[in-house]
């Protein structure tokens, strides 16, 4: 499994026509969290004139669902799920509140107003790479700490958990298609010294590197 998704919550603002949208992206893994994330947006907007919304619930991209709240059909929430199909991005909610100015923007004006709402909020958020891992225990002598570390924070495992004791364990998550490579220089690099004990497997949110020069 390998998927996009936002990872924590972002909120943006701004006014347009004197009409003050304010977006808000968030993770949300399976429908019952999205709309528990939706409850809480409408409750801490309890004035504004609309909620509008789009969110993918799934990591496959079956449950997709909209809404306009009000405004006229297709201006709004279609524009908002729009911009999460555009990113590629799942288990991802994006709520957009309008506080009505005065001004009416028209369809296209509405369109534009949404759609630039939910990119811009999107392009904010934090975004995770989620995929399938293995949970490693790296156990070394003190000697071997500071190498094992150095290997460590120069690979593409994230490390969860450091214990001190008799020696020094360090839990890992691996990419699952990487753990064999990983082990292997792990082990080279450390000539030898180290034990490598393999544990459990899930979804992980691993942060995505930017590259160099970027």
């Amino acid at each position: 499994m390998n998927y996009l998704g936002a990872f924590g919550e972002t909120s943006t603002e701004k006014i347009i026509e004197k009409s003050r949208f304010i977006t808000y992206c968030a993770r949300t893994a399976g429908e019952e969290e999205a709309k528990k994330f939706l409850e809480k947006i409408r409750a801490r907007h309890v004035g504004a004139t609309h909620v509008c919304y789009g969110y993918i619930a799934d990591p496959l991209g079956n449950l997709q669902r909209f809404s306009d709240d009000g405004e006229p059909q297709g201006t709004a929430g279609m524009p908002i799920l729009s911009v999460l199909k555009a990113q590629k991005l799942f288990e991802t909610s994006v709520a957009v509140v309008r506080y009505f100015g005065g001004i009416k923007l028209g369809a296209g004006g509405l369109t534009r107003a949404y759609a630039s709402s939910a990119a811009e909020c999107v392009e904010a958020a934090q975004k995770r790479s989620f995929e399938t891992c293995v949970e490693y225990i790296v156990s070394v002598a003190y000697p071997e700490v500071g190498a094992c570390l150095r290997f460590l924070e120069g690979s593409n495992a994230e490390l969860l958990k450091r214990e001190f004791g008799a020696g020094a364990e360090f839990t890992v998550s691996v990419r699952e298609a990487e753990g064999e490579q990983f082990c292997n220089d792990l082990i080279s690099a450390l000539i030898g010294r180290v034990s490598i004990a393999e544990g459990k497997k899930y979804v992980y949110p691993f942060a995505i590197k930017k590259k160099a020069g970027l």
